[in-house]
């Protein structure tokens, strides 16, 4: 049995306007690290725990030669197109369909794209122990994230404590980690249901990683999503067709898109988590970037030519001529040739508002 990596990577950036766009959404962004683009650093992670050529990526059609330009180690085969977006169930039930190919009881490892991981070593051990227990046992494995705060932005997993099984790496009496049992997923909730659930201890941030065999999520998906896995499943016998992205596009045609979360998750008994803490982060707006980046004397972050005069606490980020900063705090300034946002902190979740103004106004040459 081998292990497989599913990295999804269909995001059509909308919240990393102007530096992201359509046609270059965040996952192929430099951010968190600036050698690396999002995608790359998701493949880096998964060195020594997958083979290169056992990684898959979906992708939007659009998307296939930037995929196949930033991660030339992955087998371009192994980079599954979309014809659109149908949310996280059919992009997995369809990744499953490909690796079951080779392995119908391989792990797979499922991963967006576009999280920070900090402490890649942490990362790994949990992934490790993730893999063990699927593998030994069946069932569905997500990672879920020891809270910081009692955040808004995240959906939430509730274990049960009285219900774990240690997982050993090695030999040690010592357990490396404990997998729980889920109870329950919860929607982003509003902050007094968010601080509630962080004061009863037993709630943790869903990150969106899973750890399943083969065999388990298509079994998953068919229990729960009958129609979906009838439709992705006709596609077996198409796989090496040369008709196979017609047919792909008239399977998606009818297909209902919806999340993981909501198709399988909410409705199997038979889900885990593991409690980690390895400096995760979703990123999912401006602000985020610069909570996640090193500050200056006055708090301020500058990336590209720019420069802050007795301004205190924002983040620039430059790709076109010269940007300076006077007198002013806590904005979020971002400049490039799609466009400048100019920006107050905690208020970029609303960027996608500028995004659909632009769609509105038939301006599409600035997304």
């Amino acid at each position: 049995m081998s292990n497989y990596a599913v990295i999804m990577a269909g995001g059509v950036g909308t919240r990393f306007w102007p530096k992201g766009t359509v046609k270059h959404p965040k996952q192929f962004l430099k951010i968190g690290d600036g050698n690396y683009t999002m995608i790359q650093q998701t493949f880096k992670r998964l060195e020594g725990l997958v083979a290169d050529d056992k990684v898959f990526v979906v992708t939007n059609v659009m998307y296939k030669q930037e995929v196949h330009k930033q991660l030339p180690k992955i087998p371009e085969e192994n980079i599954i197109c979309e014809p659109f977006g149908r949310n996280t169930a059919p992009c997995i039930g369809l990744a499953a369909l490909f690796i079951k190919q080779f392995d119908p009881k391989g792990n797979i490892i499922v991963l967006p794209a576009d999280h920070i991981i900090k402490d890649v070593p942490e990362f790994q051990k949990v992934l490790k122990c993730a893999l063990k227990f699927a593998s030994d046992n069946g069932g569905i494995v997500t990672l879920g994230i020891k809270p910081t705060e009692p955040s808004t932005g995240y959906g939430y997993v509730q274990f049960d404590p009285d219900i774990n099984i240690p997982i050993s790496l090695t030999e040690s009496e010592t357990p490396d980690k404990n997998v729980y049992k889920v109870k329950t997923f919860a929607e982003k909730p509003d902050l007094p249901m968010a601080k509630m659930f962080i004061e009863s201890g037993d709630f943790l941030w869903n990150s969106g990683m899973f750890i399943f065999r083969t065999d388990t999520i298509l079994k998953e998906m068919e229990s729960s999503l009958p129609d979906m896995f009838e439709s992705i499943m006709s596609l077996e016998k198409e796989l090496l067709s040369k008709d196979f992205n017609k047919h792909l596009e008239d399977v998606y045609g009818q297909i209902k898109g919806i999340s993981i979360d909501y198709g399988i998750m909410e409705k199997s008994n038979d889900v885990y988590t593991i409690k980690s803490d390895f400096g995760w982060n979703d990123v999912g707006s401006w602000d985020e970037i610069y909570n996640i980046n090193q500050k200056d004397e006055n708090g301020n972050i500058i990336f590209g030519k720019a420069q802050t005069f007795e301004s205190k606490n924002s983040l620039v980020m430059n790709d076109s001529g010269f940007t300076a900063l006077i007198g002013v705090e806590d904005l979020l300034v971002i400049n490039t040739e799609n466009g400048l946002l100019i920006c107050k902190k905690s208020e970029s979740q609303k960027v996608k508002e500028v995004v659909e103004y632009l769609k509105r106004k038939g301006m599409e040459n600035y997304l």
